[in-house]
Parts: C-alpha cells; sequence; structure tokens
C-alpha cells in the first residue's frame, strides 16, 4: 500500500510509529522468533521491509516479488552492499534478489523459504489471481510460516475521508469475519495452522472495531517432502529477475582471507609496539633485557604475558628483526574465531605475511615502523 497516500486519512487517528512500520516490525518481531533462513516478500514494491530484514543476522536468502518492475527498480539500489560490507565482510552469507512477476504464477526460485510476507497485498489482486494465490503461495511454495495482512474494513468508519476504500488500487477489503474465513479455509486445505492478531489499535471506546491492519500468521502443520515439491515444480521460469547482490561474507574464501591477513598484521603490530616500548626501556649495556618481553600491567599485555609463561610462545629480537610467533597471534581470541584451525591460519597468511625462515613467526624490520 501507498504509504503517503495512506497519510492522508490516518491524521485524525494518528498511529505512533506510523501503521506500515508496526506491520514491518511485526515482521521482524517474528523473523527474530523462528530464526527463518530464507524469506520472500510478496509484493515487495518499493522494497522498505526487504532493507529492515537484510540486518536480521539470521537471513541468508532474501527474495521479492512484485507485479510492478518500475518501482523495485527505483529503490533497488537501496539493496545493494555499503562500502562498508566489503570493509569488515560479515560471518554469514546474504543474497538478494528482486523478482518481477505475478504471485498467481509458479516459478521454482520461490522454492525452498522458510518464511514468506504478503504484508498489504491481496487487497490488490483481481478475483482471478485471487483464486490462484493460494495455490501458489500455500500449495506451491509451501513454506514454513506464512504472513499475510490486509486492511481491516470495520476500522475505516474512523478515516473521515474513506468513502470505500482506503486505496483506489484495491480491489476489496474484508471485515474481520471475511479475512478469517478465507484464512482458515486456506488453512485447512493446505495442513496450516493459523493465528490472528493485527496491528493498529482502535481508539479508546472503538474496540470493536478491530485493529486498522488485520494479521494471519500460518504454520505449516507438516514439513514438505522433496517429492512433494518436484511433482508440482514448473519446467520453466516465468519470473524475470531485475536485481541481485550477493553480500560479501567471510565464507567465502577471498573475504575471509583479507580479513585474516588484516588481522594477523594488526594483532603482530601491537606486539611489536608493546615489545619494542620495552626493549627501549633497558639499558643499552643489558643485552638480556633487549632479548626479552616484559609485559606491561594492561589487558593486552596481561593476556599476553600468560601467552609467554604458559605456553612460552615470547615475542624477541633478532638483530634488527622483531620475531612474534604465529602460535601466540593465533591464541588471540579474533584471529582464532576466524581461522578455525592453526593449519588454515598458515594456508591463508603463506605469502602475504612476511615470516622468519622455518615459517613459524612473523618477521617485522625494528626500523620499518609503517609496515
Amino acid at each position: 500500500m501507498d504509504k503517503n497516500f495512506q497519510e492522508e486519512f490516518t491524521q485524525i487517528i494518528k498511529f505512533t510509529p506510523p501503521l506500515y512500520k508496526q506491520r514491518h516490525q511485526f515482521v521482524k518481531d517474528l523473523v527474530e522468533k523462528y530464526k527463518p533462513k530464507k524469506v520472500a516478500d510478496l509484493g515487495c514494491a518499493d522494497c522498505s521491509l526487504l532493507r529492515m530484514l537484510k540486518y536480521c543476522s539470521c537471513i541468508e536468502v532474501l527474495a521479492g516479488l512484485d507485479i510492478c518492475a518500475s518501482v523495485m527498480k527505483e529503490n533497488m539500489h537501496m539493496l545493494s552492499p555499503l562500502p562498508v560490507d566489503y570493509l569488515q565482510p560479515s560471518e554469514r552469507s546474504l543474497t538478494v534478489t528482486l523478482h518481477h512477476g505475478s504471485v498467481a504464477h509458479k516459478d521454482p526460485c520461490m522454492l525452498g523459504f522458510d518464511l514468506v510476507t504478503c504484508i498489504e497485498l491481496i487487497e490488490h489482486l483481481e478475483e482471478p489471481e485471487l483464486k490462484k494465490f493460494p495455490e501458489v503461495v500455500f500449495g506451491f511454495m509451501a513454506p514454513s510460516i506464512v504472513v499475510i495482512s490486509t486492511p481491516n474494513s470495520e476500522f475505516n468508519p474512523l478515516f473521515p475521508g474513506v468513502m470505500l476504500y482506503r486505496h483506489p488500487d484495491h480491489k476489496f477489503e474484508w471485515t474481520q469475519a471475511q479475512f478469517q474465513s478465507w484464512a482458515l479455509e486456506t488453512a485447512r486445505c493446505y495442513d496450516y495452522s493459523v493465528e490472528f492478531t493485527g496491528v493498529g489499535q482502535p481508539p479508546t471506546g472503538m474496540e470493536k472495531a478491530g485493529f486498522c491492519t488485520q494479521i494471519g500468521v500460518f504454520v505449516r502443520k507438516y514439513p514438505q517432502t522433496g517429492e512433494s515439491v518436484q511433482s508440482e515444480k514448473p519446467t520453466e521460469a516465468v519470473y524475470k529477475t531485475v536485481f541481485k547482490a550477493v553480500y560479501p561474507s567471510l565464507k567465502d574464501e577471498k573475504y575471509l582471507q583479507n580479513a585474516v591477513i588484516s588481522e594477523v598484521i594488526f594483532t603482530a603490530q601491537i606486539i611489536k609496539h608493546r615489545l619494542m616500548s620495552k626493549h627501549e626501556e633497558y639499558d643499552d649495556d643489558d643485552p638480556e633485557g633487549k632479548s626479552k618481553f616484559q609485559p606491561s600491567m594492561n589487558c593486552f599485555s596481561d593476556y599476553l604475558g600468560k601467552l609467554v609463561v604458559e605456553k612460552g610462545m615470547e615475542p624477541f629480537v633478532s638483530g634488527n628483526e622483531v620475531y612474534i610467533p604465529l602460535a601466540t597471534i593465533f591464541s588471540f581470541p579474533k584471529v582464532n574465531r576466524l581461522c578455525g584451525t592453526f593449519e588454515k591460519l598458515c594456508k591463508l597468511i603463506a605469502g602475504k605475511v612476511t615470516l622468519s625462515s622455518d615459517g613459524s613467526a612473523v618477521m617485522f624490520n625494528i626500523e620499518d615502523e609503517d609496515e
């Protein structure tokens, strides 16, 4: 539904936050509860819900579908990765795709989703499309959860400017009883359960009008078998893909390697500077003091000091070179988490970081402060 058009009729009854934000928050709360990995938004329009959902850490695949390609194209740039996404890749993978097509048609690209949202969509469908809609969404796509929201016509008399429908493109607007009757029958036919709720509380004394937006949350009763999906699968695609973005991820070896190299150099540089600051405090006539690392009393050095004492992984100076054992670097939590194993660390930095002749330590020249 057009947000600006809707606001014209909500000046007297003011929703805080705005009604569309309440609907989006409802979906986000549902995502946080069920942790779906693959989410599709049917009737995605300006992609505003998708823009919110891309920040949900559990989601790895986002797809939008709309009959109006121009609206998606005007807003799809908001779904592209930002520079910070490349500088600091996420640990999860994320692919966002937008498709142009009708919810009355089946396309294999919409199979395998955990959650499907239909927010203010069904009231825009012509009767033939509405009849096909349940079979496409519940029969063919058959996600674990479906969320459908639609205007509650019993709330309309509270809007002074509404004569028939809230939006000129609406083909119908149902009462609570009509929506629940349709939803219960749909759920029965396709082995789903359904619970009803909504957003947009009515004014005090008008509680019988119900929520401004009524919502049905459908949950599939039984897991769908691979055979049933395959039997329904069309032989060819009918939707046109208008946008696709693959976000940088640490699951991609290229981005993981860059992150590991940066973290190894960063950690080694800190250790080097700690070592050299202590090194400079000792008298030049004390060669023993020059060669040993003595941690200062701060969190970083305390941790490093424990590594030295407990595991014998001591950074040291030899001539004009500083040596930071890889085992010491690997013991730091972020490096350890990124690599998983010491062998993986060695593989990722091979040829990318200057190492000692035996490959056991990162090596810096004392005079090279800008390494």
